[in-house]
């Protein structure tokens, strides 16, 4: 492994401080010289028409006005489009005419104090002419009501490689399992929140806890027509988002907004409307048939989903596409085939969620490994090293090269960790009448970006100042992460200088360079690092340059050290802004580098995932007692901001897996829109995370690292089910496996006894 000065340190982000004490700013913190607040207006019902009664809403005072789907553009766009060239079914509008969805946006209300806003909502009349809703994907399929378009499948995919009904007819034994998972809800801590305004020079202003700046300045530049080099959108500081602040939401609604009223406004939400008036992870049902031999080859495999897309098209086709491609990237399956279908109906609908399709298309397909283990009586973990990628794999339906996978290190390392083969064969010694106790094991796969798929690529300008401080302007998005603290590390370690010396801002579309993607698909410190490594070596070119033409040196004497450029065998030395400013002077150019980079590779993040758990039969509860996360993290950046990441990927899936769930009821009513009722695990409720990093230094990535925010947040969740299962005996594949749903498993294991 090569020695770095600032790579694999775990440095303190410097605004940590300022975070934890409350000191920084938020959108929701800022106030505008006249500037109006406004809240959206949701839906009560899930299909209706509407009418408006604003008369006695408008009597309260400092009420500015009232806006519905007319007094508004009706240009339709879908929100899930990040650049000009990919295409989705648009039907989404500013505000919307009809309501789709209990939680969709009707109306705006504007006033000069949130107390007005609050107090005229209340007063607002809404007239629903309610319509028949179509509730549940056997709802959908039946096409009696059609929401949209010619019928209620929205999307539809097929995606294969082999022959897997032949290799059905050799197999020893067919294993299949059918399972759900749940809508759930980002929880991040800041609700959704945005400001538009104009400034002196007449440009529309937005400012958001954003994802993807170039998006939201695409789409407010064709809903209102205006020319993209009139808006610019600021990425602000941003109080978590897992996805749910990527796809543009408040910023289109705000933009028109203050276009129209020319006045600063701060549209928000609370959390009922954050959890009912978003987008939430897609519902997902998932059937896995799997064909293996005595010896534990799996001969071949099929996936069918179903997938609840809610009442707008927003990511039918991304979710079900990005939920395909991951199942072919983890194991040696030559024989596999994938179908996938989306459907409309009047739900919330999905939207970009941690891990995208990641923890929907491992949930159950994980499960259906260890019971394919099972089945032969071998060793889960034995079964999965005997199928797992090899590095340097293919993808066997045309994906990038799975690059140097280390999965079967992180399986053999978190054995002899977690104790696994002692746990697996006598833990159950422990039962009671009243407790179970059992371990489990789970895998994942995830990407480093969109190569392969949609373009990936970045801009990046380095500027070097006279007093040798370095600017890299690059369009990233801090979600709170350590983004920027990772890739100041990149920086300073390619330039071999003080990390207080280097400054990162954050996307701003009339400053920042054009960025393909924004923060999403795990792309940044593998996309952005390898940018930064890219202009770090043509900037050093320039320090030499400059020296080789002003002082007639030779540039293969000349060396850097610590923010200085050093002659061999000599004690001459000249500080990055001593030659910035000779440049400057004596060359007539700033010591400065513009690059556009593309990504060598797309490698497989790789992970596995250990549980054991505590499971009690007459109520249900499942406590979480141990948790051992084995990451194929290439090369951290930050060591302690990767365990950080892990740490919190695995709080967010484990959610998922016992707990967390948005309840729609038969009718079309969410039935747990506040924070008493959407039940996510508290502290006391994790059990202490231990993590294994494992270095395997993919040679196609910049400094080895690979990508681990989103890919923490998967196998931890199969992972416990499968735990679960081996203390009580059951095969649980819906989640979460919440108390009452253990307590009907157990009772259903009674009654075939």
């Amino acid at each position: 492994m090569s020695q770095y000065k600032y790579i694999g340190k775990s440095l303190i982000r410097e605004d940590s401080l300022s975070r934890v004490t409350g000191k920084a700013k938020f959108i929701g913190d800022i106030k505008k010289y006249d500037m109006l607040y406004a809240k959206l207006v949701l839906s009560e019902k899930p299909h209706a028409n509407i009418s408006f009664d604003c008369s006695e809403a408008m009597k309260v005072e400092g009420i500015h006005s009232i806006l519905t789907h007319s007094d508004l553009p009706q240009k339709m766009y879908n929100s899930m489009e990040w650049f000009s060239g990919v295409s989705g079914y648009k039907d989404e509008c500013v505000l919307n005419e009809r309501a789709r969805y209990v939680g969709d946006r009707i109306a705006i209300v504007i006033g000069e104090t949130r107390i007005a806003v609050e107090e005229a909502i209340m007063k607002l009349k809404i007239n629903y002419e309610e319509l028949p809703a179509v509730i549940g994907i056997d709802e959908a399929k039946k096409d009696e009501i059609v929401i949209k378009r010619d019928s209620n499948l929205a999307y539809e995919k097929h995606l294969a490689c082999g022959d897997f009904e032949k290799v059905c007819k050799e197999a020893d034994y067919i294993i299949e399992d059918r399972g759900s998972t749940p809508r759930t809800h980002h929880l991040a801590i800041e609700n959704h929140v945005a400001l538009g305004e104009i400034d002196e020079f007449g440009n529309l202003v937005v400012s958001s806890p954003s994802q993807i700046v170039f998006a939201i300045q695409m789409h407010l530049s064709n809903v209102l027509g205006i020319p993209y080099n009139k808006v610019r959108v600021i990425k602000s500081l941003m109080g978590g988002s897992f996805g749910g602040k990527q796809q543009p939401l408040l910023e289109i609604i705000v933009g028109a907004v203050a276009w129209k009223l020319k006045r600063p406004v701060l549209l928000y939400m609370d959390r009922e409307q954050s959890i009912k008036g978003t987008f939430t992870r897609n519902y997902m049902r998932v059937s896995v048939k799997t064909a293996i031999n005595k010896d534990g080859t799996i001969l071949g495999r099929k996936i069918s989903t179903e997938v609840d897309g809610g009442a707008y098209d927003t990511n039918n086709i991304s979710i079900t596409n990005a939920f395909a491609k991951k199942l072919f990237r983890l194991y040696k399956i030559k024989n596999q085939e994938f179908e996938g279908r989306a459907y409309y109906t009047n739900a919330i609908p999905g939207g970009a969620c941690r891990a995208y399709g990641g923890p929907q298309a491992h949930a159950v397909s994980e499960i259906n490994i260890t019971n394919a283990a099972l089945k032969i009586g071998m060793d889960p973990c034995e079964f999965r090293l005997k199928n797992l990628i090899d590095p340097y794999d293919d993808d066997p339906v045309g994906g990038p090269n799975l690059g140097k996978a280390a999965i079967k290190e992180c399986i053999i390392k978190g054995m002899e960790a977690f104790d696994w083969k002692e746990k697996f064969n006598h833990i159950r010694e422990k039962n009671t009448d009243r407790y179970s106790y059992g371990v489990g094991v789970a895998c994942a796969s995830h990407g480093n970006g969109y190569l392969g798929a949609f373009p990936d690529f970045t801009n990046i300008e380095m500027i070097l100042s006279a007093d040798g401080s370095v600017l890299i302007k690059n369009a990233i998005h801090e979600q709170g992460c350590g983004t920027v603290a990772s890739l100041v590390q990149v920086a300073a370690e390619e330039l071999d200088l003080d990390p207080k010396m280097i400054s990162i801002p954050e996307a701003d579309t009339f400053i920042s360079p054009y960025d393909a993607a924004g923060t999403q698909a795990s792309r940044v410190s593998f996309v952005s690092g390898g940018a930064i490594i890219e202009a770090a070596e043509k900037l050093k070119e320039k320090l030499f340059d400059t020296l080789e033409k002003v002082k007639k040196l030779n540039k293969n004497d000349l060396y850097i050290d610590d923010g200085y450029v050093l002659v061999r065998n000599s004690d001459e030395k000249y500080s990055y802004g001593e030659i910035a400013s000779l440049r400057e002077k004596f060359l007539f150019d700033p010591t400065s580098v513009y690059v556009h980079h593309v990504p060598k590779g797309n490698p497989a993040a790789l992970a596995a995932c250990f549980a054991e758990v505590k499971v009690d039969k007459k109520t249900g509860f499942v406590e979480i007692v141990k948790l051992l996360a084995v990451h194929d993290i290439g090369k951290p950046i930050n060591p302690m901001l990767v365990e950080g990441q892990i740490h919190g990927g695995c709080q967010f899936v484990l959610g998922m897996a016992i707990s967390e769930e948005v309840v729609i009821d038969k009718d079309g009513y969410v039935k747990n829109a506040s924070l008493s009722k959407y039940h996510t695990l508290n502290a006391q409720d994790m059990p202490n995370v231990e993590v294994i990093l494992v270095e395997s230094d993919d040679e196609t990535a910049p400094y080895g690292l690979k990508s681990v925010g989103e890919l923490s947040a998967v196998a931890p969740a199969p992972a416990v089910l499968n735990a679960i299962n081996h203390a009580l005996g059951t095969n649980i594949t819906n989640y979460p496996a919440n108390p009452e749903n253990i307590i009907k498993s157990i009772e259903k294991l009674r009654e075939e006894e």
